[in-house]
């Protein structure tokens, strides 16, 4: 079962080793459970807007202008920051930097954890984040931190995420905004 960590010392058991499994498509993962999407996307508007320095962390499929979705995404990202009241920090560079990675000169550090621990991350979105990345990268997070990690996949998500979202693409942002607003009227904010 996936749990809030910080989950232990590394190497902590991943998520599909204890049985937790990508949600079908037209659901969502929330902790080890499937759900419906809208449930989940409630649960995670509410941890973006109740924990410290929200932040939502762009890849290369939003950032880098290659198709007209990821242009539109980007946009959609942007407004989905304001509605959070979350910080933005790109992932646009995954390459090694070898032999030693200073956090405090690197924009993005290639291990998550550094820039959660750094930043005192307490909530965060991935969305645009290669697969193969991302799912190393929630892993860390998840063994090393106490960061509630959420997934927007435009595949089929990544089991190591609190909540993952899969086969999110634009109408699906938008629809996840427009359910950020709404938690955000009922928490007053």
């Amino acid at each position: 079962m996936a749990k809030l960590g910080p989950a232990g010392y590394s190497p902590y058991p991943v998520a599909v080793t204890e049985g937790v499994l990508t949600p079908p498509p037209g659901k969502a993962l929330m902790f080890n459970e499937i759900v419906d999407e809208e449930i989940a996307m409630r649960e995670a508007a509410k941890a973006m807007l109740t924990r410290d320095n929200p932040t939502i962390f762009p890849g290369p499929q939003v950032l880098y202008a290659w198709n007209e979705e990821a242009k539109e995404k980007a946009k959609l990202v942007r407004k989905m920051a304001e509605v959070l009241g979350a910080k933005i920090i790109p992932m646009y560079d995954y390459r090694p930097k070898y032999p030693k990675i200073d956090p405090e000169k690197e924009i993005n550090p290639n291990h998550p954890n550094l820039t959660i621990w750094h930043n005192k991350i307490k909530a965060c979105i991935f969305i645009g984040v290669h697969c193969h990345y991302a799912n190393v990268a929630l892993k860390i997070i998840r063994a090393e931190t106490d960061c509630f990690t959420i997934a927007m996949c435009s595949m089929a998500g990544h089991e190591d995420a609190m909540i993952t979202l899969r086969d999110q693409h634009v109408e699906d942002l938008e629809k996840f905004i427009k359910i950020a607003e709404e938690v955000k009227k009922e928490l007053g904010k």
